[in-house]
């Protein structure tokens, strides 16, 4: 659990240092910057779905082997 919650606030604040950088630095116009900033937070919010979902079965599948009779 303590790594999806450190992925997760490390993904945040890349999330807003990005943000930050790119609305500083970008040559584009306001729209164009609107749409990529739209676009890689959409992205990261897959990748972070992704991650959870991953971790998920992770734990089920873990939590399966736990609960299973052993064999003596």
């Amino acid at each position: 659990m303590r790594g999806v919650l450190s992925f997760l606030s490390g993904a945040a604040l890349g999330l807003v240092v990005g943000a930050s950088l790119a609305i500083l630095l970008a040559p584009s116009s306001g729209n164009e910057l609107r749409k990529q900033m739209q676009e890689r937070a959409e992205r990261i919010q897959l990748e972070v779905r992704e991650a959870a979902e991953a971790r998920r079965q992770e734990l089920e599948q873990q939590l399966e082997t736990l609960r299973a009779p052993r064999k003596t």
